[in-house]
């Protein structure tokens, strides 16, 4: 019988890393409007950047979801792994008894291929904890560049900044401190950012069971 494979990749637990890639995707799609002074081609454009890994470290709902998440990603590396360790003493078992002849040929054939459903049900579980787990993460990407799009909108109003970049590594070879507006948004996200029940009753759950 062949060994259980499970088609997910989810032997890696969740880790900050997992926020760290959903903030870089969250870049705000803030309008490029250009103010013209002067000859053509000359601007006055207000610019400033925010730093993608402080808000993954301070933004409360990144830390909270990362949380989450990471939790979620340890429950089912346990779910599975039990699974499979239950599957192979199962099968070991199995061939230690057909080497002793203790089955009939049928017998040995209708435990085979019970084991073999057993397998194809550990693999499709791993599928569908892995979809839920992606839809998860999905949902928390979507809200995390809501809640940072949502923000930008509002403080933009009366900053007027003609671009707000992310700084994130070295994606900008040079940026000078004096644009740098991280602090501001950050404290900003946070005053604005009320966790949910759902995320309170999880964020506890997963502190209790460190």
């Amino acid at each position: 019988m062949k060994k259980t494979k499970v088609i997910r990749a989810l032997a890696v637990v969740v880790t900050a890393t997992v926020v760290m890639s959903s903030c870089n995707q969250s870049n705000p799609q803030m309008d490029q409007k250009s103010e013209t002074t002067g000859s053509a081609g000359t601007t006055n454009m207000k610019i400033a950047y925010v730093e993608v890994d402080s808000i993954m470290s301070r933004y409360q709902f990144c830390k909270d979801y990362s949380q989450i998440l990471q939790k979620k990603g340890q429950n089912i590396q346990h779910t599975l792994a039990a699974k499979q360790q239950q599957l192979q003493a199962a099968a070991a078992n199995f061939q230690q008894k057909v080497q002793q002849n203790a089955y009939t040929r049928e017998q040995a054939e209708a435990i085979q291929a019970n084991l073999q459903r057993q397998s194809s049900d550990v693999q499709a579980l791993g599928q569908r904890l892995g979809n839920e787990f992606d839809a998860e993460t999905a949902k928390f990407n979507k809200a995390l560049r809501d809640s940072i799009q949502h923000f930008l909108t509002s403080y933009n109003k009366d900053k007027k900044y003609g671009l707000i970049l992310s700084k994130a590594g070295d994606n900008l070879l040079y940026a000078d401190k004096v644009y740098d507006i991280t602090d501001v948004v950050i404290a900003g996200l946070n005053k604005a950012y009320k966790p949910s029940a759902a995320i309170k009753t999880a964020t506890a759950t997963a502190e209790k069971k460190k």
